[in-house]
């Protein structure tokens, strides 16, 4: 009697947990739409920040449609190209896999092998948008399509009029972030005295290095210095911003980079 309640209790958790897999995927079901009340495409990225995996939605594998998918367990290193779609009003409240709440206004995403969660720069191919997403979700689960957004990420990269649109995604590796106070933890060979700084860019010519670092403060943007390197006779221009306080204020100047065309930036620790 005890063997079959448990065997009943596994069953029931199964079915439960296959249920929640199909049914989180905007990809799964038609009838899904935009929202009528929001129009903006300058919702802020992503801050990406290392947090444990979720306790729900990184099984080793799952099946769906008789298709087997195995879960990553590591997402360094991870690129990928393909289409990108999106899921909105129909999805909007329910319970993703990782147990969060979809919220069609955050820049979020799902994905069917990365682990949960899983910091993610995605961009369109396209037009060149890049967007910072956090990926919580498990899907899409059409064939050909490699992630689905939240609603307004496809709005930011410009597909959420087309449905679909052509992207390129890699992961972002977090592990350099401390888990309490998403600081960066500084390897043994960084002094405990280095520098968050933002680098726009790098290029061979003064004229054009200091040109680009007046055009941004003219922009209002503090901190912007034009940093020397010299390597075999060669000069390199480094325009950088910073120092800066901590990592989430470094992507979040990233990200007011990206709106201003300015897609090469990267953080930097000196």
């Amino acid at each position: 009697m005890h063997k079959n309640k448990r065997l009943y209790k596994i069953v029931v958790f199964s079915l439960s947990l296959s249920s929640l897999i199909l049914n989180l995927s905007g990809c799964v079901s038609s009838g899904d739409s935009a929202p009528d009340d929001f129009s903006r495409n300058d919702t802020p990225d992503a801050i990406p920040a290392n947090e444990p995996l979720s306790r729900y939605g990184n099984m080793p594998s799952y099946t769906v449609r008789g298709k087997t998918y195995n879960v990553l367990k590591s997402s360094n290193g991870f690129s990928q190209e393909g289409i990108a779609s999106w899921y909105g009003t129909k999805f909007h409240g329910r319970k993703t896999s990782s147990g969060e709440p979809y919220n069609m206004y955050a820049m979020t995403a799902a994905h069917k092998t990365l682990p949960l969660p899983t910091y993610v720069e995605v961009t369109h191919k396209g037009n060149g948008r890049k967007v910072i997403l956090k990926v919580n979700d498990r899907g899409p689960f059409h064939e050909g399509r490699v992630i689905d957004l939240s609603y307004a990420a496809a709005r930011k990269l410009g597909i959420s009029a087309t449905g679909t649109g052509p992207v390129s995604l890699r992961t972002i590796n977090t592990s350099a972030l401390d888990l309490k106070t998403s600081e960066v933890v500084l390897p043994e060979a960084i002094n405990d005295d280095g520098n968050i700084l933002v680098q726009v860019a790098a290029m061979g010519s003064e004229s054009a290095a200091e040109k680009m670092a007046g055009n941004l403060r003219d922009k209002k943007i503090p901190s912007v210095r034009v940093h020397v390197i010299e390597n075999d006779g060669k000069k390199l221009y480094r325009v950088r911003i910073g120092p800066i306080p901590n990592v989430d204020l470094a992507y979040q100047v990233i990200s007011e980079l990206n709106e201003m065309g300015l897609n090469s930036a990267r953080v930097i620790v000196d």
